[in-house]
């Protein structure tokens, strides 16, 4: 009887590096929680707002964008409607709410640099004030005038109520018929309007303001 030639047994194939697939597993599941995107997406935290846990999604109807137990709404109020209107130029401004009216006059439509001798057109524009203060039946008004902060702060105290008296000059004998309480204040570069690093925010900041009641609609 002849027999078959014996078969070499078969190499024995190495196994997939399991041990290493599963390190990579739990090496990932270690990962710290700061390795999830900030933002939802592919945006890193910037430095200093390292978070704990990934962010929750946003639902419009979550309980939890409503108030917390014992939390309570501010009382409700009624914001006052301010209107301003201004020239292209910027050198009048007026300013309308419920309660005042305010006019602000550069100090170039009025007066010389570092002068406080009202020009000729002057007149006219403080006429055209004296005129809504007479439309509004005002028995006080405040004539407040401001300077930059060019030069010293005594100069401009100075200069800005030196101002301010020319203007209640013009709308005092404009309104001599009206029994009418005026306040008259410099304030030199205090209460800026503008940035004071720039002419053009100087040039704002040069001004009179004459504000007074509204008693009219």
């Amino acid at each position: 009887m002849r027999l078959a030639p014996k078969r070499p047994a078969p190499k024995r194939l190495a196994r997939p590096a399991r041990p290493v697939v599963v390190a990579l597993l739990v090496l990932g599941l270690a990962l710290p929680a700061t390795a999830v995107p900030a933002y939802g997406d592919d945006t890193p935290l910037p430095p200093g707002a390292a978070q704990t846990s990934p962010p929750p999604r946003v639902d419009a109807g979550a309980p939890g964008l409503k108030l917390r137990a014992g939390a309570t709404l501010a009382p409700a109020r009624v914001l006052d409607i301010v209107s301003v209107v201004e020239s292209q130029g910027g050198e009048e401004r007026r300013s309308d709410t419920p309660d005042s009216v305010t006019f602000a006059l550069q100090a170039e439509v009025l007066f010389s640099k570092d002068s406080a001798k009202l020009s000729h057109d002057a007149t006219d524009r403080i006429a055209a004030i004296a005129d809504v203060v007479r439309q509004q039946h005002a028995t006080t008004v405040r004539v407040f005038g401001f300077t930059d902060n060019l030069g010293s702060s005594a100069h401009g105290l100075v200069l800005s109520k030196q101002r301010a008296e020319a203007v209640h000059s013009v709308l005092e004998q404009q309104l001599s018929t009206a029994a009418i309480t005026y306040e008259i204040r410099g304030y030199g570069e205090e209460y800026p309007i503008a940035d004071n690093s720039t002419e053009a925010g100087r040039k704002k900041n040069r001004r009179v303001e004459v504000t007074f009641p509204r008693t009219t609609s």
